[in-house]
């Protein structure tokens, strides 16, 4: 397996992997293949986009050229919350998991925080998604607070955990 950085090259195949994300893990995401199948591939090639400083970096896990999972870090760029940046939508193939890959995904998004002055970063995990709160712990993830009834999937609601881990200990 490889982890590498996804570029536009890569969209199609990222899109093809999010939108089996969408459908095969219903209370992981807030969005749906609904919401997500319609847009065009220039907004999926916009999130992988490979430009100098872009709002939002995602990697990549192939197994023989194949895109099997994704990570991405999206950097805050306010002044005041620059600070931070957010893990979001690591997903792996079910077919492909128990081999190291989301620890993998999950370790390059923490380089990536660490090598661009980072302090913090940021994620939510829906409360029934105990095997990723699991895997987020084990990197130091620790949860500040729930957010009840965050998403709304038909007739029923799930919340949605905080958490963060620190990067830097100094001023970044």
């Amino acid at each position: 397996m490889e982890v590498r950085r996804l570029t536009s090259a890569d969209a199609p195949a990222y899109r093809a992997l999010m939108l089996q994300a969408y459908a095969d893990e219903v209370d992981a995401f807030t969005a749906t293949v609904a919401e997500r199948e319609p847009l065009p591939l220039a907004w999926w090639t916009a999130r992988v986009a490979d430009g100098p400083t872009p709002d939002s970096i995602v990697w990549g896990g192939f197994d023989a050229d194949v895109l099997i999972g994704v990570a991405g870090l999206r950097f805050n760029r306010r002044p005041r919350t620059r600070h931070k940046a957010s893990l979001y939508s690591l997903y792996v193939r079910p077919e492909a998991r128990g081999r190291g890959l989301a620890s993998m995904l999950v370790q390059a998004v923490l380089d990536l925080a660490q090598a661009s002055r980072v302090r913090t970063v940021q994620l939510t995990v829906t409360e029934t998604n105990r095997a990723a709160r699991v895997l987020y712990e084990a990197f130091g993830f620790v949860a500040f607070g729930t957010e009840p009834q965050a998403i709304r999937i038909d007739e029923r609601f799930v919340g949605l955990i905080h958490m963060a881990r620190p990067i830097h200990g100094d001023d970044a």
